[in-house]
């Protein structure tokens, strides 16, 4: 009989391999994505320290009173444009991109270009 994997074990697996590439160093640090079935999560962290220098997501009352609805690309886009924003007031001009395991399309793509566009480097 074929088993398949749980599809969150087939994700961490990807996210451990994506993590054995790079790490966020205070110079360059990491933009993490997570996703939920309800919200999208953003975080520029330095590694070297284990902090979290920034973040942003759909959780937070701003984003609610803005959204229709905080699981859509609409909302990755405003969390984009929001952690983008933040991090670039707080110095930050270059990340590396940690996507999460999650593939590069729908709302983790949209969140990548609105961070980009709110000034971001990566």
């Amino acid at each position: 009989m074929v088993t398949k994997e749980n599809r969150k074990v087939v994700r961490e697996k990807k996210h451990s391999r994506i993590r054995n590439r790079f790490s966020g160093t205070a110079e360059r640090p990491r933009l993490a994505v997570f996703r939920s079935n309800d919200h999208i999560y953003a975080q520029v962290i330095n590694d070297e320290e284990g902090r979290t220098l920034v973040s942003a997501s759909t959780v937070e009352k701003e984003a609610k009173a803005a959204l229709e609805h905080t699981d859509d690309v609409e909302a990755a886009k405003y969390v984009g444009s929001l952690v983008g924003k933040r991090a670039v007031d707080a110095g930050i001009k270059e990340v590396v991109f940690d996507r999460g395991g999650y593939i590069y399309q729908g709302k983790v793509a949209a969140l990548a270009d609105a961070a980009r566009e709110a000034g971001l480097d990566f």
